[in-house]
């Protein structure tokens, strides 16, 4: 994640990639190549996926929905740090975890998958950007 974060901030590909993400038209306009650049991005994702899975692997019988729960608890660390921000989804990862356990000791085991969307909602009503996103403007 270091390295991902390191490439995104100082590289050009990097700059291409958020320019992309912001507005693809506006980066077209600059001349990026957009499709190039959002199979790029696939193709991160698609390799983070597979090292996920490798991960996973060992822990759970291989079958068809074997990543579906942390598929889950992984968006609701992405949601809880800030969907824009890469460290905040770290950070968000780990408090989705720590919290999870914690309420699984303390309150009642049988609810541990239960708890990290408890904290989403908690954090979602506080602030809708997640605990380190941006603030997104709503223009009416």
């Amino acid at each position: 994640m270091i390295a991902l974060h390191t490439v995104l901030k100082r590289t050009k590909y990097g700059l291409a990639t958020r320019a992309v993400a912001h507005n693809k038209d506006i980066a077209f306009l600059v001349g990026i190549n957009v499709p190039f650049m959002i199979s790029i991005i696939f193709g991160v994702a698609a390799g983070l996926a597979a090292a996920g899975d490798v991960l996973v692997a060992p822990i759970n019988f291989i079958e068809f929905e074997m990543g579906l729960v942390i598929l889950l608890k992984g968006f609701a660390g992405a949601v809880v740090g800030g969907v824009g921000s890469l460290p905040g989804a770290i950070l968000g990862g780990l408090i989705v975890g720590v919290f999870e356990n914690l309420g699984a000791g303390y309150i009642d085991g049988n609810l541990k998958d239960a708890y990290a969307f408890i904290l989403m909602i908690v954090v979602l009503t506080v602030k809708l950007s997640g605990l380190f996103g941006y603030e997104v403007e709503m223009n009416a």
